[in-house]
């Protein structure tokens, strides 16, 4: 069996393997070795030396390096990150997240789950994103580390709100800001949309190829894209209310009292009269129907990291790219609840 290299060269161990005939059951037994991997070809800090490879390279690239086969390699792989995975043991976590993912084309959805506070996805899976997929992930933790859940992050998703009220109703229920951002950054572009086709001529060619640069904060763009945001404010009234208005609103996550933030939320769709901005309007009517989950986060025990879900999600797209997609959903699964435990 193959075992670490020592420098450039390969090193195999030979040795003899009991074979013993069962006299209760009849059958030959082979001898279990502790230091082999389950391919019997190889031990198992070799397996280990390959998985950690695994974790900043693709299968075919670790093949390629040693000589193996690809098949062997994700093999390998797989038992490498259950061995991280029962070191870690079944968590009981106090905040979650929860998210979506698409796994292929078609709406072919499957649930996330992550630990907020220890910061790192701990349930993966379900067949879409209904109420039963759901209720798999409280019927996998158990009753009772279910009762010792406080806050739930989650987006605006009613099946996911659903299950966690009837499965852990103590629950507080806190709507991400990022996805409530987006809804808004949608309306914006709305707007960019619906002042595009009013306009014509020279008007018209000030928003056209203008989209993500309304659409990205202002911090976050480079002198050029600064200075054509400035142009496109400059030449349209409506798009600067409502690019000032988009930037205005999270403030609204900067607030320790639920009283404070809902007068400044009333300010802010107060502000929306006469601005014929549709859009923003029903954006203002779905906030104030979901203000349960948002003041929630008023509270200093619900202060929690909300940027890890959305960047767990990132993690997981690159790890679908750098595959080039993923047909084996359990070496996905494998993928996304080790992608942040440390390396063994």
């Amino acid at each position: 069996m193959r075992d670490l290299a020592c420098g450039d060269t390969n090193v195999y161990l030979e040795l003899e393997v009991r074979r013993v005939n069962c006299r209760r059951c009849g059958r030959v037994k082979r001898e279990q070795l502790a230091f082999l991997a389950d391919n019997p070809f190889y031990t198992k800090r070799f397996a280990h030396y390959v998985g950690r490879r695994c974790r900043s390279a693709s299968v075919k690239d670790v093949a390629q390096e040693l000589a193996l086969d690809w098949h062997t390699v994700k093999t390998l792989e797989k038992q490498y990150m259950r061995a991280q995975l029962a070191r870690v043991g079944t968590p009981g976590p106090k905040a979650i997240g929860i998210d979506e993912i698409s796994i292929r084309k078609g709406h072919d959805y499957r649930i996330v789950v992550s630990d907020l506070i220890r910061k790192r996805p701990i349930w993966f899976g379900g067949e879409d994103r209904s109420e039963a997929s759901m209720g798999q992930f409280y019927d996998w933790l158990g009753e009772k580390k279910s009762r010792g859940i406080r806050l739930a992050v989650m987006d605006m998703w009613k099946p996911f709100r659903n299950v966690t009220v009837a499965r852990a109703p103590q629950a507080a229920i806190l709507f991400d800001k990022f996805h409530i951002m987006r809804h808004l950054g949608d309306a914006l572009d709305e707007v960019r949309k619906a002042e595009y086709r009013r306009l014509s001529g020279r008007d018209r060619s000030y928003i056209k190829g203008q989209k993500y640069t309304l659409l990205s904060r202002r911090k976050n763009l480079t002198l050029q894209g600064r200075q054509a945001l400035k142009k496109v404010l400059a030449a349209n009234k409506r798009l600067n209310t409502a690019y000032l208005l988009r930037e205005s609103f999270g403030q609204l996550w900067g607030y320790k009292r639920e009283g404070w933030a809902r007068r400044f939320f009333e300010n802010w769709r107060a502000s929306l009269k006469w601005q014929r901005l549709k859009p923003y309007e029903k954006f203002a009517k779905m906030i104030d129907q979901h203000w349960d989950g948002i003041a929630a986060y008023c509270r200093p025990e619900n202060k929690v990291s909300l940027g890890f879900v959305e960047g767990l999600n990132n993690k997981i797209r690159v790890i679908q790219r750098r595959a080039y997609g993923l047909r084996d959903e359990e070496y996905l699964r494998l993928k996304i609840l080790t992608c942040m435990l440390p390396a063994l």
